[in-house]
């Protein structure tokens, strides 16, 4: 079978967005919008990708010049839809780890005017460490900065030249959070009032990205290939169902035509709502079932839909503790939530749980954290599913073997994958490793690290000993035994 290379061609276009990141998420939901804004709109613009990490999938990505299909499917109408689109928006991708000069050359198009990022929940941080001479800089806000002041310097402080961020993080405020590091990077660095001037001129927009994107679909890589008629790669699943809600003070709408194009974007100068429903909600029933889900035995998100036992779990989790900790119409949350668990029930998405368990301390802080918090200042007492899940998150980081960002866990005799920052990954390591600490001292540890949560959550009565009772709950008895006693 002919390779995508040899049957799609490739369109050359200027160079309008940088964005950071190349994983499956972009790929499926901003190249995939950017694609058809070409298609149906005059905006003739391509992506040029930066890899964030160090290793990544750059070297497949050029090595396909760019090219791949997105497999969109899911149920409309009660019926099954399946689309396929072979993507030309992306360019190249650029690893700066490799070929920083390529990178910063990037600054010096004229051609360019957005900038896209999704760095996980823990990449828009700040590393005291990072210089304007290091080639490259640790941190992506870093990278940001030393990209900023050479376009900055090149163009002679244009103000024509500036940039549009919209970070695609799962973070609040994420435009405002990568603004306020680069500019306590520009302040360090000594790059001079003029650039800080400069920088104002760039404009952080705030935005909130809402598709499913399970990835690369490997179980179904042959059919999927026989159908569309060759081989590709970098083949990237998602569902159907797409929202990007992006808060501005400027209006950036015809620049960037997307809802011209026909896409669900929202610009708007104020996301909040769009923001609290999508992550409290749907990120939330996420991380709070996942790790537990996992544990018990299940792989997708899928099968946590048709286990009774664990939707039972999830539907408690959302519609008696998330839901009334949240401020809002009661019954427009709960018929969100019910769209949610139909998308959940997606046939076609085959959303592994690992996945989604990646950096899933600032995940809980993001999504799970506000509901407790919430739901403990409304009802005055403990959510209990979601201090279970609390207990569940810290038994899935019981692992070993710490090496480059992963720990190993074992589900029963199977060993799995734990994915964090390094510090995180090490303090779970270290505290597994001391057989001196009691179960209700590593809740304590944990719970007690302002670090991880920006506060001390042992000051909320009740909390850490509902906490540490499932905990021991899970290392004694087993998880389904304490999921089958708590969801009745």
């Amino acid at each position: 079978m002919e390779s995508i290379t040899e049957v799609i061609k490739t369109v050359q276009r200027p160079e309008k967005v940088l964005q950071y990141g190349e994983g499956n998420f972009l790929r499926a939901f901003v190249d995939w919008q950017i694609d058809i804004t070409n298609e149906k709109t005059d905006f003739n613009g391509n992506v040029v990708i930066v890899q964030p990490l160090e290793h990544g999938l750059g070297d497949a990505i050029n090595a396909q010049k760019g090219l791949y299909t997105t497999v969109l499917r899911g149920m409309q109408s009660g019926k099954a839809v399946e689309e396929f689109r072979p993507i030309t928006s992306v360019s190249r991708c650029i690893n700066p780890y490799n070929d920083f000069n390529e990178y910063i050359r990037c600054a010096e198009n004229p051609d360019l005017r957005f900038v896209i990022s999704n760095t996980t929940e823990a990449g828009i941080a700040y590393n005291a460490h990072d210089r304007l001479d290091d080639t490259p800089q640790t941190s992506f806000p870093g990278k940001v900065t030393a990209f900023l002041y050479r376009r900055f310097e090149y163009f002679h402080g244009d103000p024509d030249k500036a940039l549009v961020f919209i970070p695609c993080e799962l973070i609040d405020k994420n435009g405002d959070k990568l603004k306020e590091i680069v500019e306590q990077y520009a302040a360090e660095w000594n790059l001079g009032d003029n650039f800080r001037v400069w920088l104002d001129l760039c404009d952080f927009c705030n935005s909130l990205v809402d598709r499913i994107v399970p990835g690369y679909p490997k179980d179904e890589y042959g059919i999927l290939c026989k159908k569309i008629g060759y081989e590709d790669t970098l083949l990237d699943a998602a569902e159907i169902f797409h929202l990007w809600v992006i808060e501005t003070k400027c209006d950036h709408s015809a620049e960037f035509p997307l809802v011209k194009a026909g896409l669900n974007v929202i610009w708007t100068n104020d996301m909040s709502f769009y923001r609290t429903r999508k992550v409290r909600i749907l990120n939330g029933a996420h991380t709070s079932t996942v790790p537990a889900a996992f544990l018990y035995g299940l792989n997708t998100v899928e099968d946590c839909i048709h286990d009774p036992l664990i939707f039972s779990l999830m539907k408690k989790g959302i519609f008696e503790e998330i839901i009334p900790s949240m401020d809002g119409n009661i019954s427009e949350l709960q018929s969100y939530a019910h769209d949610v668990l139909e998308r959940f029930a997606n046939p076609f998405i085959k959303h592994q749980l690992l996945s989604i368990t990646l950096n899933s301390v600032s995940k809980f802080k993001t999504r799970i954290l506000p509901s407790i918090t919430g739901y403990i200042a409304k009802k005055s007492g403990v959510p209990p599913v979601l201090a279970f899940s609390c207990a569940a998150l810290i038994a899935f980081y019981k692992g070993k073997n710490h090496t480059n960002n992963e720990l190993t866990g074992m589900r029963g005799s199977e060993p799995y994958p734990i994915k964090d920052g390094d510090a995180i990954l090490a303090a779970f390591s270290g505290l597994y490793s001391d057989s001196t600490l009691s179960h209700k001292d590593i809740v304590h540890t944990i719970l007690s690290n302002t670090g991880w949560w920006g506060e001390d959550l042992t000051l909320y009565a009740g909390f850490e000993e509902t906490v540490a009772g499932f905990f021991t709950g899970i290392q004694n008895e087993g998880i389904k035994s304490v999921i089958s006693g708590l969801v009745g």
